[in-house]
């Protein structure tokens, strides 16, 4: 059977949401590919003034992207200077806080119970991770002590995931990303990539793999790896003498923040399963184009699935899909023909 099924999974699995400010729509689809390694958080209300949406795209198992859309948003709400108004800070700390975790013995009992080591038993769990709801998002939790072991010498996960998360507060959006899943907001039907792509052969990316001791072969990070940054991939983060940020692969996110002004229609946060067969502006305007006549927010991203889908198995069209919308609610009585003259 090889990477691919002989028929693709097409079953999606989808949820929609909305709040006094946005409304949302995801789905995710395993496609042709032999397993799904995709996973996704979706938190309308991470607090009372916060939205959270992440996206991550799992390589070499499922364990990893799992275990960011379980814990990644808490790290976020944890970090003292969350509390104080600032959200770029505690979600680079976040990802990077990631690798810690995923090391140890505790590291490697919970990566055991998301992947495939423990799915006979982890039906429970695995409901959990897929669609967290809101009121899970503050959830206690501790700080993640470690614990003695057999696997306290566990340096973390050999399989990685991207993660691309949109973190919406007032007018505030910031965009955190690691990776190949993308980040788009539509700008009076323009298309604006929020996250850049992080692929080995650019040229930032290129410095600092060679640099920490690593090579690009084939346009693959010591030519295996297509992605230049991800959390875990623990064997391309060895070098005891650089910090986590300069490592061959390194999980550390760049971060874009932008205010949301009165043309922002919507945003679009997808893996690059989406990305591979539609371009930022095509998305932007098929998107657009079916919100005329469509109002639930999944239906659309399950139409795009159903579009990039490769009619047979192999290329492009192959990969897990996954895909949130945000879209912008306009105050109510607010004309917008009106403000966006305003200057």
């Amino acid at each position: 059977m090889g990477v691919y099924l002989s028929t693709p999974k097409t079953e999606k699995l989808s949820e929609d949401g909305e709040n006094d400010k946005l409304r949302f729509g995801l789905s995710s689809m395993q496609g042709w590919r032999a397993s799904m390694e995709d996973a996704h958080a979706a938190y309308l209300d991470l607090d009372d003034s916060t939205s959270f949406f992440g996206v991550y795209d799992g390589h070499g198992g499922k364990a990893v992207a799992k275990f960011c859309a379980k814990h990644l948003h808490q790290q976020v709400l944890k970090h003292e200077a969350y509390s104080a108004g600032d959200i770029g800070t505690p979600v680079q700390k976040a990802f990077l806080r990631m690798d810690e975790m995923m090391c140890g013995q505790r590291g490697w009992r919970e990566l055991a119970v998301l992947g495939d080591k423990m799915d006979k038993v982890s039906g429970f769990v695995e409901g959990f991770v897929w669609s967290p709801k809101g009121d899970e998002a503050n959830d206690h939790f501790d700080d993640w002590p470690p614990e003695e072991g057999s696997h306290s010498d566990f340096h973390g996960p050999t399989s990685g995931c991207t993660a691309c998360v949109a973190i919406i507060r007032n007018k505030q959006l910031v965009v955190a990303n690691a990776g190949d899943s993308r980040c788009v907001i539509s700008r009076k039907g323009q298309a604006y990539n929020l996250s850049k792509d992080h692929k080995p052969d650019l040229e930032l990316e290129k410095d600092r793999i060679l640099k920490a001791g690593g090579f690009i072969q084939v346009g693959r990070v010591n030519g295996s790896l297509n992605l230049a940054r991800a959390i875990g991939d623990a064997e391309f983060k060895q070098n005891k003498t650089l910090p986590a940020e300069r490592q061959i692969v390194t999980a550390n996110p760049d971060i874009n923040t932008v205010e949301i002004c009165d043309d922002d229609e919507f945003l679009v946060l997808a893996c690059d399963g989406i990305w591979d067969c539609m371009s930022s502006q095509q998305l932007v305007d098929y998107v657009r184009e079916q919100l005329n006549s469509e109002t639930k927010l999944s239906a659309i991203c399950e139409r795009v699935f159903d579009r990039c889908l490769a009619p047979t198995a192999g290329g492009e069209g192959c990969d897990n899909m996954t895909m949130i919308l945000v879209q912008f609610k306009k105050p109510v009585g607010s004309d917008t023909s009106l403000s966006s003259t305003q200057h």
